[in-house]
């Protein structure tokens, strides 16, 4: 009886170090996905457990996606090289042409790396596992940005109640300072945005800011550091277009990696990241930055949920479907009028 008894303590002792989920239950899960949990209640996924996370041969890394998706794969080349050094690992640059399949590419684990959007952020938290911990800064604090709303030099707009009745372009339905602070912001500034004025999704920051100057729309909200990085490469003329707003400030992309990343791996990663500095292109690209500056999820990005909850926005998986069904919805009108 007792040899029996002992075999059956052996057989728990060895199911619960064996079996995926057995030696750790999940008490809480919050609003992720049911694919991860949350049990110290950080707001995002905790690590995969041994036996169960990856430790791929080759690291996955990508940066939101942008107009030209070359120019930052070639700015991170040394970045990578560093997460090399340090990984051991080979450091390929997978390119994204949406929020949405940034965040789909993660979720899928062929996505290890990478820096996302502000307002995506939440959902790659939410639906992909992934875990935020840093963004672009210097030594004594991390660099944010503003929504902006501007308009044509010329434009007979000169404030915001003067945006009744035209044609605003947002840029895609899940980003923060480009869709979601607007509809959240701008009632208090009366005017609303679907109601006084007509959205048109434009997809990126730099096709709004490209659309004002073209007088394709009337005005467009938009992030300030992207617009500042498009004047400094002389993309657009600084005195092409007039500002008429200025909203307070949000943290800028967010880095981060995959909670499904094996333990050891991830804090290679992490020391990957703080232990870098940037190269001369990189600080001029990202307004003098030169590092990445740590930050958490649940306290640096409090005003972004904050945004998403005043407007409705879902960083669930229908909130994915439906920006991934927007998404789709405006790439088919650009190519008709193309």
């Amino acid at each position: 009886m007792r040899k029996s008894f002992l075999g059956f303590l052996a057989m728990v002792f060895i199911l619960a170090f064996a079996i995926p989920g057995f030696a750790e239950e999940c008490t809480n899960r919050g609003i992720l996905d049911p694919m991860y949990c949350d049990n110290d209640k950080d707001l995002v996924a905790d690590n995969a457990l041994p036996g169960e996370c990856k430790d791929p041969s080759t690291l996955v890394f990508t940066y939101t996606p942008v107009e030209d998706p070359a120019v930052y794969q070639d700015l991170f080349a040394d970045f990578q090289a560093h997460i090399k050094k340090i990984t051991g690992k080979d450091v390929i640059y997978y390119t994204v042409h949406s929020n949405s399949a940034q965040v789909e590419a993660m979720r899928s684990g062929r996505l290890h790396i990478a820096g996302y959007s502000t307002g995506p952020t939440g959902f790659a938290v939410n639906l992909a596992g992934y875990v935020p911990i840093a963004v672009k800064g210097d030594e004594k604090e991390f660099q944010g940005y503003n929504l902006i709303v501007i308009v044509k030099k010329d434009s007979p707009i000169q404030t915001m109640a003067d945006l009744k009745g035209k044609k605003v372009a947002h840029t895609s339905p899940s980003s923060n300072s480009g869709n979601l602070a607007p509809r959240a912001l701008f009632p208090a500034q009366g005017i609303v945005p679907d109601e006084d004025y007509t959205v048109v999704y434009s997809g990126k920051h730099d096709q709004s800011v490209l659309g004002v100057v073209h007088g394709d729309y009337d005005a467009a909200p938009v992030a300030s550091d992207v617009y500042d990085r498009m004047v400094r490469a002389g993309r657009v003329d600084e005195g092409a277009v007039r500002i008429i707003y200025t909203s307070p400030r949000f943290p800028t992309s967010s880095f981060g990696y995959s909670s499904q990343l094996c333990p050891e791996l991830v804090e290679k990663i992490k020391e990957a990241f703080f232990s870098y500095r940037y190269t001369e292109e990189m600080k001029k690209a990202f307004d003098g930055a030169d590092r990445f500056f740590p930050i958490t999820y649940q306290k640096d990005w409090a005003v972004i949920r904050d945004i998403a909850e005043a407007t409705g926005a879902s960083y669930n998986e229908e909130g994915l479907k439906a920006m991934i069904a927007k998404e789709k919805a405006d790439a088919e009108k650009k190519d008709k009028k193309q």
